[in-house]
């Protein structure tokens, strides 16, 4: 049963409250708040009522608000008081109140009081988790880092996490810029802010510039309410903007300005808004070539490469490639709810030869699946399912033919890549979806690539 601690003078506002909460809840109550201290030395309690007045010990009950609800765990203190003046109601809010009720009130009033503190307490305890949840999975010393090229990455990020300045990420599809970036965002001194991500390329050009800076009632069709953006929501924290390279000019010139002022207004407004915020971009394409193109602003390009990190593709870490298999392995068994131990050596093996088109995603989905169809208690090598064509040849064939060699020619690789994805499309009768999964890989990621290498076909839309 909820326990709440009642300091309260007044005999018969103690008997009023004790018809009104004792069905419901554990009640102890102290005549002052001497008592009220020795008690909680012993006992913890849910809620406190705390009842307070202007008087010259009102800087004791100010300290005592202050001491009860900053001590963890965090406790709400709803203060009672005869007294509505505004200085009262506001020292006892600053000090931490989570309520302010003017007496005379009614035992309705004081139960709802109760019910919306202890759900804020819940709130603040769920928060508080996900974020020590959260600070594990973006712990930078837990990321799989077994190979040369990636231990350059994380000596990088632990130089980048302190400082403020805008970071570009590249790499490709499946390499895992997300969660680097949220590594940053909870390694820096803006970890207790809010981290908003937002995928460029999976918002329609229409709905991005909205969900960037927001939109005022009416804006546009639809718009029956005012809405904050994601950079205004932002604000203190930190904004990921995946696939950048994919915004429009329009969007571009908005965000440059952005970047150089923190400034904007939302879409059928003019009032300036300023969100304080550090933005890490990242993409998949070459900016460079998309400047050179006329597709990338030029002076956005050097906005956004302040501070660089390249993520090297899964083929260019085969050092890491068991690691993560085996990090992946038991964060897939926690999720199905399916014990497997480990993977045959074989398996291993095949791993370590194939190429990883889709990168982690794919290792990832691949694994899975695995884990799905596997009924021994590690994973063997007829349970994994890779594409046919890519999987690695024999040592004695041509070196030009070997999907291996993508490593020594990346001209290969994008020929074979195209070539992979046409004859999965026809497979999966040019539904991208069906290809994805026949690919081990996610629909954005096969989306990617069908616009990397200007793949099309009728029956797609246009902007497809």
């Amino acid at each position: 049963m909820v326990r709440v601690l009642i300091i309260e003078e007044d005999e018969g506002w103690k008997a009023t409250l004790s018809r009104a909460l004792s069905s419901s809840y554990h009640m102890c109550i102290c005549s002052n708040e001497i008592e009220a201290c020795k008690l909680l030395d012993k006992e913890a309690f849910d809620v406190i009522l705390l009842e307070m007045d202007m008087r010259p010990g009102l800087s004791d009950q100010i300290n005592l608000i202050k001491r009860f609800s900053q001590t963890p765990p965090y406790t709400p203190v709803i203060v009672t008081s005869r007294s509505e003046k505004a200085e009262l109601i506001v020292k006892a809010i600053k000090a931490g109140a989570a309520d302010f009720i003017a007496k005379p009130y009614s035992a309705e009033k004081i139960r709802l009081a109760i019910d919306h503190g202890l759900e804020n307490k819940s709130l603040k305890n769920e928060i508080d988790y996900l974020r020590r949840q959260q600070d594990v999975i973006y712990d930078i010393e837990r990321i799989v880092a077994a190979s040369p090229a990636m231990k350059n990455v994380i000596s990088m990020l632990k130089r980048l996490a302190n400082s403020d300045s805008t970071i570009l990420m590249t790499g490709e599809t499946g390499t895992g810029k997300s969660l680097i970036s949220g590594t940053i965002h909870f390694n820096s001194p803006r970890r207790s802010k809010p981290f908003t991500k937002i995928n460029c390329a999976n918002i329609p050009e229409t709905l991005l510039e909205s969900e960037l800076f927001g939109h005022e009632k009416g804006a546009f069709t639809g718009a029956s309410k005012t809405r904050a953006g994601r950079l205004e929501q932002a604000n203190g924290g930190t904004v990921f903007m995946d696939e950048i390279g994919e915004v429009s000019p329009v969007l571009q010139a908005k965000l440059l300005r952005v970047m150089e002022d923190k400034a904007f207004e939302r879409l059928g407004a003019n009032r300036t808004i300023y969100s304080d915020i550090r933005i890490i971009a990242a993409t998949n394409r070459r900016l460079e070539q998309a400047v050179a193109d006329g597709t990338f602003r030029e002076d956005l390009y050097y906005r956004i490469n302040v501070l660089r990190v390249h993520l090297p593709p899964l083929r260019e870490r085969r050092d890491c490639i068991e690691p993560l298999a085996t990090h992946l392995l038991s964060r897939i068994c926690r999720s199905v709810k399916k014990q497997v131990d480990g993977f045959a050596p074989e398996v291993i093996d095949l791993f370590k030869r194939y190429s990883w088109p889709g990168n982690i995603r794919e290792l990832s989905n691949t694994i899975e699946r695995a884990v799905i169809l596997e009924d021994d208690h590690v994973v063997h090598l007829e349970n994994v399912s890779l594409p046919e064509h890519a999987q690695p040849q024999d040592t004695g064939r041509d070196a030009g033919k070997d999907i291996r060699d993508s490593e020594r020619s990346s001209q290969h690789l994008q020929d074979h890549e195209k070539e992979l994805i046409v004859e999965a499309l026809k497979k999966s009768l040019w539904i991208q979806k069906d290809a994805a999964a026949l690919l081990g890989v996610t629909p954005r990621a096969l989306h990617y690539k069908i616009r990397k290498h200007g793949i099309t076909h009728p029956r797609w839309y246009k902007n497809n």
